[in-house]
């Protein structure tokens, strides 16, 4: 399938330091290093026009080079993810850019799609994913992060913390078509990216630890669409094993059905 008449280049963020998991990026992954992982399965999507990895670190160039992929070494010290994919916007032509994080694994190349189509027709500026929650564990869980909506789609607020609370629930279940889950893939015109870089941390990001708080701060909307696709994310080693078992059995399955990276992931 032809690759869209505009641009769309992907951004993978991938650096090799961190407090919780130095070097993720490079953790194998049934023989492959999960960025490999991350960036196959953005190339496979047929609504995506070009991929790059954002790397500060020759370890991970290495890596993404021994594959066959793209990289850019983008040297500095960046705040978030957002920050260095904006350096790589300052370096190549393109109308949209898509920040997928390193760590947020699409099981699906459709999930991608699910948030680039919707996002060219509808004139936004900034947007990103959400699925419905299925686990009262995730609602929880500080490193799964949530975000609630407006009537629109719009974002209203994105929180670790477990909203909306349902007041009269004592035990805080997860509630279906309530709670969403927030993917880690933003979108962005290339006007909007640059501009949100240029922007001071916010008090909300800061404290959140949350890229896209800084947005919502300064006035920029940020459109939200839902995808029923399912993605696979590591936040620290002990995540590998369960991560890298989904990941087998996903292939397995797609072998099976004969496809090419089409299969249901709910």
């Amino acid at each position: 399938m032809s690759k869209p008449s505009c641009s769309v280049t992907v951004v993978i963020p991938a650096r090799y330091g961190s407090s919780r998991f130095p070097g993720k990026p490079l953790v194998k992954l049934n023989g492959k290093p999960m960025i490999q992982h991350v960036y196959e399965r953005a190339v496979a999507c047929r609504v995506v026009s070009d991929v790059l990895v954002a790397t500060d670190d020759d370890r991970i160039k290495q890596a993404v080079e021994q594959f066959g992929g793209r990289v850019v070494m983008v040297s500095g010290d960046y705040r978030t993810g957002t920050d260095r994919v904006a350096a790589v916007a300052r370096m190549f032509a393109g109308e949209f850019f898509v920040d997928l994080q390193g760590d947020e694994i699409p099981l699906n190349p459709e999930l991608l799609a699910d948030l680039i189509e919707p996002f060219i027709q509808s004139g936004a500026e900034m947007g990103t994913l959400k699925r419905v929650m299925d686990t009262t564990e995730e609602l929880h869980n500080p490193a799964v992060v949530k975000v609630v909506t407006d009537a629109r789609g719009y974002a209203l607020y994105f929180s670790r913390a477990p909203i909306p609370l349902v007041r009269d629930d004592p035990d805080r279940r997860v509630v279906g078509g309530l709670h969403y889950i927030h993917l880690g893939v933003y979108m962005y015109t290339k006007e909007t990216l640059l501009r949100f870089a240029a922007l001071p941390t916010s008090a909300l990001e800061d404290a959140e630890k949350l890229e896209q708080l800084r947005g919502l701060d300064n006035g920029i909307r940020i459109r939200v669409w839902e995808t029923q696709h399912a993605s696979l994310r590591i936040d620290q080693p002990e995540d590998v094993p369960a991560v890298a078992e989904k990941l087998q059995q996903y292939d397995v399955l797609k072998r099976e059905l004969g496809l090419n990276g089409v299969v249901s992931s709910r």
